[in-house]
């Protein structure tokens, strides 16, 4: 079996391959209706498991590989989040994929490549909540959230990574992900929020098509996110912003205060009881609610 064969073979016909709910993706199919001339994807391969796609493509952009590679996995045994952090999920139940991009041959200045990660965050919201069906929230600075049984849930993740003068974007999306397979509480898929459709050919489709949309702008005027509309529809749809929230940020400090806005670079600006107003760059955001002071500290949602 080749790398990219993900059709499986009779030896596994109980395992894990096995589920027909969850069918392989086509890569021919998927090279057809993606890679043209002029536009921006230009390779499209999808193997059966792999440890990261992420991994995989900065290894291939730092070889010389063209902007607009794509590399989607199956299963990946050593998904990797911010920080390291592991992601796991069950052969096919999501989409794990890597997108290659060359900014700096359009002239976008590097101080603006932090964007692409909320980039890809407002592109994969908008195209979920068209070709699912559901309403998608993004939490700042790479999370994808849904609503799940009134809750508010994990759906996916974002991870950018610079490979000289190239950024790889990983995504990892939850789709048909059942109840008894979420890694923690705080989880969701797709199915569980209700999706019309967990058919991950479109659902792919539709997302790389939005990226491409939202770069394709973005890169036009040179990386602004003010003059090509991504700073604005990124606050419309950040679930952040107007909360109060927990900033965990390196080297094990915290901040606390009111998210109030998403500035020019990228950063979350935080109001703190201070009355001070303080960009955060990196770190963890805990969205919490208020609670009246004698009630005890604010409650995690």
């Amino acid at each position: 079996m080749t790398p990219s064969d993900t059709s499986g073979s009779p030896g596994d016909a109980h395992g894990r391959w096995s589920d027909l709910e969850r069918p392989p993706l086509n890569a021919a199919a998927l090279r057809r209706g993606l890679v043209r001339p002029g536009g921006l994807w230009t390779e499209v391969e999808v193997v059966q498991a792999t440890g990261s796609t992420n991994t995989d493509l900065v290894v291939r952009a730092r070889a010389g590989a063209p902007e607009g590679a794509v590399l989607i996995a199956e299963e990946q045994t050593a998904g990797r989040g911010r920080l390291d952090r592991a992601w796991t999920a069950p052969a096919r139940s999501g989409l794990f994929f890597s997108i290659l991009l060359r900014p700096g041959e359009a002239g976008v200045p590097t101080e603006r490549w932090g964007w692409l990660p909320l980039l890809a965050g407002v592109a994969g919201a908008a195209a979920l909540s068209r070709a699912a069906g559901v309403d998608t929230a993004l939490k700042w600075p790479n999370d994808l959230l849904v609503t799940v049984a009134g809750e508010e849930r994990k759906l996916g993740g974002i991870l950018a990574e610079r490979a000289g003068d190239a950024v790889v974007v990983g995504l990892g999306l939850n789709v048909s992900l059942r109840a008894d397979e979420l890694p923690v509480p705080t989880a969701g898929s797709l199915a569980l929020a209700g999706a019309v459709s967990t058919d991950r050919d479109p659902l792919l489709r539709a997302v790389l098509r939005s990226i491409a949309e939202w770069y394709g702008e973005w890169r036009r005027f040179e990386g602004d996110p003010g003059a090509c509309g991504l700073q604005e529809t990124y606050a419309a749809g950040c679930a952040t912003l107007g909360r109060r929230v927990r900033a965990e940020l390196p080297g094990g400090r915290e901040r606390i205060g009111e998210a109030v806005a998403v500035d020019g670079d990228g950063r979350l600006v935080l109001a703190t009881e201070g009355g001070v107003q303080e960009p955060v760059s990196a770190g963890d955001i805990v969205h919490l609610r208020s609670v009246p002071r004698e009630e005890g500290p604010p409650a995690q949602e």
